[in-house]
């Protein structure tokens, strides 16, 4: 049985967190506080001497903002990774394929991992849904990732929120936990 919230010493697992994912071309997003629970959750995690891990995307796809050489690239500067904090590069939607994270993983003994960062439907679910496939006890943090609207298959647009939503719950208790920066940290903000 999983417990309610991870142990301390679980690997904080950020996806994403580049500048590309503020170019305008996204659309409208949900949680517009994501970045502060983030930075709340790294915060807590670096003044504890936990695992931080980033995940990074180098597209292959010239027209990406997340392309190797792009100003959007790099890593947003508030989640700019520490000396000695692992990057994992990754060219997939999925942090597990054609990355070495599963190994180090398992080669540092971590079992347990919280994730956070963007974007919910795609790299972020498709990380956490590998994850509980691959055995981890994993936790999702609600607040600390977000999306951005789209149209469905049958054309009627859906709103960031509801796309948000939908992810979580597709993940919920199959693949993970989820949960929230304040019930993380023990605060309520």
């Amino acid at each position: 049985m999983r417990s309610a919230l991870p142990a301390p010493g679980t690997v904080l697992l950020l996806i994403d967190l580049q500048r590309a994912i503020d170019h305008p071309s996204w659309g409208v997003r949900n949680n517009p506080h994501a970045e502060r629970q983030l930075a709340r959750l790294l915060v807590r995690w670096r003044n504890q001497g936990w695992p931080v891990w980033h995940v990074r995307h180098d597209s292959t796809s010239p027209e990406s903002h997340y392309r190797p050489g792009q100003p959007g690239h790099e890593f947003k500067p508030e989640f700019a990774p520490m000396p000695g904090e692992p990057v994992i590069p990754k060219q997939t939607n999925s942090a597990f394929i054609g990355t070495d994270l599963e190994n180090r993983l398992r080669k540092g003994n971590h079992d347990r991992l919280v994730v956070a960062g963007v974007i919910t439907n795609n790299s972020v679910e498709t990380t956490v849904r590998m994850a509980g496939n691959l055995g981890f006890q994993t936790w999702i943090v609600a607040d600390g990732c977000f999306t951005f609207a789209r149209t469905d298959w049958n054309g009627t647009l859906r709103s960031a929120e509801d796309i948000h939503a939908m992810s979580l719950a597709n993940l919920d208790s199959e693949y993970c936990i989820v949960t929230t920066t304040d019930a993380l940290l023990g605060t309520s903000s």
